[in-house]
C-alpha cells in the first residue's frame, strides 16, 4: 500500500489552494489520464512530451466547447473522445487487453444538474465509449447497459463501430503476453485486424514500440476523464477505461459504477472523475462520497484528499480529479504520477505528469 504520509505532504504541498485571490472563472476544465507509479526515470523525454501533446490536445477540445458557450457535457464528451483516440491512454484506441485478448471498453458520464447519468462497460465495437454512455443517458430509460446489448444499443444510436484491430496496440499485447506468461496462462492469438508483430533485430531483442503507444512496462491505472462547469454553471463529469491487463471473468472496474468512479451534482456542488485500483474505488464509493464532503461545507481539495486518504486506508491507490460549482478544481493522488490538467476563462492551460508538479488552477 502507498504511504498515507506521501499522499498528504503530496496535496499538502503540491495541490493545496495558494492563498492568492482571483476573478472567478466562468467556465472551468479538469481533465486526467490516469494515476500510477510515474517518475521522471520511467519516461523518455521524447514520450513524457508524447503525454503532455496528448493531455494538452483533450484541454483543447474541451475548452473550444466550453469558449464558445457550449455546455459542460459537450466539454467533458469531447476531452475523454480526444483521449479514447490517443493510443498513449487506456481507453478505446490503446485499450489494454483481456486475458481473452480482447478490448473491453467501459464508460459513465453524470449530469450534474439533474442527476441524469448513463453507462456502459465491456464494449468492444464502439469506437468512443463515452459516446455510447451519453447515448444510454438521453436515449434511453437506462442508466447502465453491458456487452452485447450495449454494443446494439450503441449501433441503434447511430454510433461509429470499428473493427478489433482499431484498438490494437502492439506495446498492450505484449504486456498482455508478458503478464499471462508470468500467470502461466494460455497465450490467446493475435487480434484479427492487429498488424503483423515487428521484427526484431535478434532473438533476444526487445521489440521497438512507437513512442505514441504507452511504454510495455507502464505501472498505472488507466482511465481518463474529466470534470466541467460551463457559463450557465452546469457540472458535468465523464470517464472512461480499458481496464486492467488479462482481466477476465468479465470484470467490470468503478468506472462505469455511478457513485464511484463517476459522478456529479450541482446540489451538492461538485464533479468527480475518478482513476485507481477500482475495487477499492467501489468499496469506498469515492466519487460520491467526495459530493457529500462538499454538499456539507468542504472545499473541493479538502474533500477530494480525505477521500483519497481514506482509499488509501483499505488499501487502494489511485486519484480523483473534482469540479466545485464556483469553477475551482482539485487534483488528489496517494500515488507519485497522475496524467493531468486544467484550463479555465481566467487561467491558460497546463498540464502535469509528476506527483511534484503543480497542474493550473482556477481559484476565485
Amino acid at each position: 500500500m502507498k504511504s498515507i504520509a506521501f499522499a498528504a505532504a503530496a496535496a499538502a504541498a503540491v495541490l493545496a489552494a495558494p492563498a492568492l485571490a482571483q476573478e472567478a472563472p466562468t467556465w472551468s476544465l479538469a481533465i486526467h489520464g490516469g494515476a500510477g507509479v510515474i517518475e521522471r526515470a520511467q519516461l523518455s523525454p521524447e514520450r513524457d512530451a508524447a503525454y503532455r501533446a496528448g493531455l494538452q490536445a483533450a484541454l483543447d477540445a474541451g475548452s473550444a466547447v466550453l469558449a464558445r458557450g457550449g455546455s459542460s457535457l459537450d466539454a467533458v464528451q469531447a476531452a475523454v473522445e480526444a483521449m479514447e483516440d490517443n493510443p498513449l491512454f487506456n481507453a478505446g484506441r490503446g485499450a489494454v487487453f483481456t486475458s481473452a485478448g480482447k478490448n473491453e471498453l467501459d464508460a459513465a458520464v453524470m449530469d450534474g444538474t439533474d442527476l441524469n447519468a448513463g453507462a456502459v462497460a465491456g464494449l468492444t465495437r464502439t469506437r468512443h465509449p463515452i459516446a455510447a454512455a451519453r447515448a444510454v443517458m438521453e436515449k434511453s430509460p437506462h442508466v447502465m447497459l453491458i456487452g452485447e446489448g450495449a454494443e446494439t444499443f450503441a449501433r441503434s444510436a447511430g454510433l461509429e463501430e470499428v473493427g478489433p484491430g482499431f484498438f490494437f496496440t502492439e506495446s498492450r499485447w505484449q504486456a498482455l503476453l508478458k503478464a499471462l506468461r508470468d500467470a502461466g496462462q494460455p497465450l490467446p492469438p493475435r487480434p484479427e485486424g492487429a498488424p503483423a508483430e515487428p521484427a526484431r533485430l535478434g532473438p533476444a531483442a526487445p521489440l521497438a514500440f512507437n513512442l505514441h503507444e504507452a511504454p510495455l512496462d507502464e505501472r498505472k491505472f488507466g482511465t481518463v476523464g474529466a470534470v466541467a462547469m460551463d457559463s450557465q454553471g452546469r457540472l458535468a463529469a465523464a470517464t472512461s477505461t480499458g481496464g486492467m491487463t488479462a482481466k477476465r471473468w468479465g470484470r467490470v472496474g468503478d468506472v462505469p459504477v455511478i457513485g464511484a468512479g463517476t459522478y456529479a451534482s450541482n446540489a451538492d456542488g461538485c464533479a468527480v472523475s475518478a482513476t485507481g485500483s477500482g475495487e477499492y474505488f467501489i468499496r469506498a464509493t469515492v466519487a460520491r462520497d467526495i459530493c457529500s464532503r462538499t454538499a456539507t461545507g468542504a472545499g473541493v481539495q479538502q474533500a477530494a484528499d480525505a477521500e483519497i486518504a481514506e482509499v488509501g486506508s483499505i488499501g487502494g491507490d489511485g486519484g480523483v480529479i473534482v469540479m466545485g460549482k464556483d469553477g475551482v478544481h482539485a487534483f488528489s493522488m496517494n500515488t507519485s504520477g497522475m496524467y493531468r490538467g486544467a484550463v479555465s476563462s481566467t487561467s491558460p492551460a497546463r498540464v502535469a505528469i509528476y506527483g511534484d508538479e503543480e497542474a493550473a488552477r482556477s481559484r476565485p
